[in-house]
This record gives structure tokens, C-alpha cells and sequence, in this order.
């Protein structure tokens, strides 16, 4: 008798830049013969819809299109105990308590469901690692965890090690110490303003500490961590996490081709700025975003506009609706648009992946999220980075010390426009931006390297598809 082929469960975080790697890791595995299905919540699920002009009264399916292909992919929808109409961007903690305590029996409820009905029977849970349920729900209906991180290995390993920083004074105390932390396995030396924010704050009862905390408690009991990474541009980390248990690293995880996704993952609806990129010449315009969620104060917001004025530079703006806050929809100075009119154009969302493998961009203004570094990577744009909250000060470590592909523009309530326009005029026209640009494709050749057929990545991932089928 045949054995019948792996059913995984992948459930992604509620929050974009976490939805986006897990569509794609959903789709990488079908396309190996594994039956997928994918959860979203209900939250996401409909903020996708009205982003893609769906008809809502129809049962929207956005891996409909995947299954004509003949990919054996699933849908599912569960709660996060919240109505649907609740701001969950307004109110963040609220969002982040449902998360921490509700979510959990919505999910164990609906799995008990699938393991009731469903053919091929489930035989494994991949699940973001922030969640704080994992490897109990798992342990409880006997599904083996397999824990999912989106971020570099470097942040995995520093969170994983919480403990070494707190018995050191670098993390949890009333005065966290200034000094280069050098304790951590696979991390020569990391200065404590480059660690995560949420490792830089002296209170750590904020309802995201208690995630963060129970989350990677959870962690500990994953059977495999799957990473969103490439194995050259983190080796020491790497090697030092793969003597505690498999280790995975099998990025980037990208759309098919690095082109718009077949896959409905985006949480606004997406202007198309092609052809006024059409328009412009050859590495002219600076992409600008601070990503999907994180917020930038209206004071930081109004500096770096006054420099990208200053600059003279072409640009194209991403303001998503709520990046002050949803009662602040228009955070712009007075006579911004008006005085760039011609040369820069402000819309609410965009495909990142088709901007910035135009050729009209030479640079990229950004928050430092994973997604977009590893995207900007690939597409040879360096980076300007202004980062924001949670892994974006480590990853701009990554950027601009470690790899040298980018510049920092400053810090949080610090930001002056004269040096924005500077940066700016450096990053798009000067010597500095050559060197990153000349960097950057050493950096862009080893991710390329890693998703060839031979390279680590694949290598990674072919090994990980042998022992879910075992």
C-alpha cells in the first residue's frame, strides 16, 4: 500500500511582512508534492479581499488559481477573536493580547476539524514562530512543530538566547549595560543599540515581551526551524544554531520568477507605477517605504520629506493610510506633493517587487523589514535605512556595517532634513552609493547562488522535503 503523500498545516502571523514568505513557502512545498493547507485569519482574509476588489459575498479563494495549476493547496480561515471591524493597527496591544491568549482555541478547534476530515491526513504543523501555541497544540493532537522564522538567523539566535543577556545586564534590567555584547554562540559582536528594540527596552512587561517570551518557549520544542535566510551571508550564526537541532536555512523566499505574486498577499489595494517609472531614466528614482505595519512619528515623517524636497531627486513615495496612525491620514507637510509634482508621486501601497526591479530605481529609502532588504538585495538597489521598530535596527547591521550595502540615516526623534538630503544626493549620485552599489553584487551573487539547483538553499530544502515525507 502506498504511503500517503505529507499534509502540512502553514499558518502565517497576521501581520503582512510575515503572510508574504508564508504564501510562498505554502506554494514552494505543493510544488514538491506536499498537499498544503494554508490558514489566514479571518481579519487578514478579508482586509485581502477588499485590497484586491474581490466580491466579498463570493467564498474568495486566493490559492484558487494555484489549484488549477494543479498544485494540492488548501484554504482555511480562523479567528483571532477580534470583530472585523476592529482597528487593529489603531489599537495594537488589544491586537496582540487577542493573539496572546484567544487565538490559540480557534486554532486547536479548527485543526481538530481537519484531522477529523481531511485526506491526506495531516502530518505536520509549520507555524510562525511568534506564535505562542505551536508546540503545544502540535504536542496535543500529535503533529510534529516546525517552527517557521521570517528574519535572519542572526535575530533567531539573539532571541533564542535571552537568558545569556539577561544573567549579563544587557537585556531586562533597570540600566541595560552599553557595552559590545560578545557571549552569543555564532555572534562575534553586536552593539546593544543593534540589537531588536524590543531587547533594548528596560520594561519588558509590555504584552510583546510576553510573546516574545512564551514564543520562543515554544520554539525550544520545534522538532525543525525553517529560516528565511541564505546560509553564506550568516555562517557562524548559522552553525552555531544548527548544533542544537535542524537547522534550515532556504531563502530568499520569493514569488516564482520574482515577479508580481499569483497570490493575493497584499493588506492594501496597489497602485500602478510602472509607467511613470517608464518615464524616468536609469537609477533616478529613490524608492521610498517604511513597510506594513511598524509607525514613523509625524516629526521623523515631516524631516525626511523636507529632505527628500531638498534633494531634488525623483522619487516614488509609499504612505500607507495608518503609517502615523489611522486618525492621521494626511501626515504630509503642507505643499509637499505640490513642490514635487513632476518629479515624485505619493501612493498608498505598491508591487515592491516590480519597483524595484525597474531600472528607473537606484535606491531605496527603507525601514530595513526582512522582506525588503532581501528584495533590494536581489535587485541590486543599496539602501538608505531608517528603521523603526522590532528586527529593523539588526538588520540594519546586516546592511551597513557587516555587508556595506547601505547607509544609515539616523536615529528615532533624531532625523534632520539638511542630512536626509545629503544621504539622499550620496546614496543616489555619489561615491558612497557607488561603493554599495559595487557591494551589493557580491551580496545579490550569493543569494542567487544559494536558490540555484546545487546551491544551499535548495540543497536545504530538498533535505527538509525528505524528512517531512519520512
Amino acid at each position: 500500500m502506498a504511503k500517503p503523500r505529507p499534509h502540512a498545516v502553514v499558518m502565517a502571523y497576521p501581520l503582512q511582512g510575515h503572510i508574504i514568505p508564508a504564501v510562498h513557502l505554502a506554494l514552494r512545498l505543493a510544488a514538491r508534492g506536499v498537499t498544503v493547507t494554508f490558514i489566514n485569519t479571518e481579519a487578514v482574509h478579508h482586509q485581502t479581499i477588499k485590497a484586491a476588489g474581490a466580491d466579498c459575498r463570493d467564498r474568495y479563494d486566493p490559492f484558487s488559481s494555484a489549484r488549477q495549476s494543479g498544485l494540492d493547496i488548501r484554504y482555511e480561515t480562523v479567528s483571532d477573536g477580534l470583530p472585523l471591524s476592529f482597528d487593529r493597527s489603531l489599537n495594537h496591544d488589544q491586537f496582540m493580547y487577542s493573539l496572546l491568549h484567544v487565538l490559540s482555541a480557534h486554532v486547536e478547534e479548527l485543526l481538530r476539524r481537519l484531522g477529523a476530515t481531511t485526506d491526506p491526513p495531516i502530518t505536520c504543523l509549520i507555524s510562525d514562530t511568534f506564535f505562542v501555541w505551536p508546540a503545544t497544540i502540535g504536542e496535543k493532537l500529535g503533529l510534529p512543530y516546525i517552527s517557521f522564522w521570517t528574519e535572519p538567523a542572526l535575530i533567531f539566535t539573539l532571541y533564542s538566547h535571552m537568558d545569556l543577556l539577561r544573567k549579563n545586564g544587557h537585556f531586562s534590567c533597570r540600566e541595560n549595560r552599553k557595552d559590545a555584547i560578545t557571549y552569543i554562540p555564532g555572534v562575534p559582536s553586536i552593539e546593544p543599540k543593534e540589537l531588536m528594540s524590543y531587547l533594548q527596552d528596560t520594561d519588558v512587561s509590555s504584552v510583546v515581551h510576553q510573546i516574545i517570551s512564551k514564543a520562543f518557549d515554544e520554539a525550544k520544542r520545534a522538532k525543525i526551524i525553517l529560516c528565511n535566510t541564505v546560509e553564506e551571508l550568516e555562517p557562524g550564526t548559522v552553525a552555531a544554531l544548527k548544533l542544537e537541532k535542524p537547522f534550515y536555512s532556504i531563502g530568499p523566499i520569493f514569488p516564482t520568477g520574482f515577479t508580481r505574486s499569483t497570490v493575493a498577499t497584499s493588506l492594501w489595494a496597489e497602485s500602478d507605477c510602472i509607467n511613470w517609472l517608464n518615464t524616468k531614466e536609469p537609477r533616478s528614482v529613490l524608492y521610498i517605504s517604511f513597510g506594513s505595519y511598524a509607525h514613523v512619528s509625524k516629526k521623523d515623517l515631516c524631516e525626511i520629506a523636507q529632505g527628500i524636497m531638498n534633494s531634488k531627486v525623483n522619487f516614488i513615495w509609499v504612505l500607507r493610510p495608518d503609517v502615523v496612525s489611522s486618525d492621521e491620514l494626511d501626515p504630509l507637510p503642507l505643499g509637499f506633493v505640490e513642490e514635487t509634482k513632476g518629479r515624485g508621486i505619493v501612493v498608498q501601497w505598491c508591487c515592491q517587487v516590480e519597483v524595484l526591479s525597474h531600472p528607473a530605481v537606484g535606491g531605496f529609502l527603507t525601514h530595513c523589514g526582512w522582506n525588503s532588504v532581501l528584495e533590494s538585495v536581489w535587485c541590486g538597489v543599496p539602501m538608505l535605512c531608517f528603521p523603526l521598530l522590532t528586527d529593523q535596527f539588526t538588520n540594519r547591521k546586516l546592511v551597513v556595517r557587516d555587508w556595506q550595502i547601505g547607509l544609515a540615516i539616523g536615529e528615532l526623534n533624531e532625523v534632520a532634513a539638511d542630512d536626509v538630503a545629503g544621504l539622499v544626493k550620496d546614496l543616489m549620485q555619489g561615491k558612497k552609493g557607488e561603493q554599495a552599489r559595487y557591494e551589493i553584487k557580491n551580496v545579490r551573487k550569493i543569494l542567487q547562488d544559494a536558490s540555484e539547483i546545487k546551491g544551499s538553499s535548495q540543497k536545504n530544502f530538498d533535505q527538509f522535503i525528505l524528512d517531512i515525507t519520512k
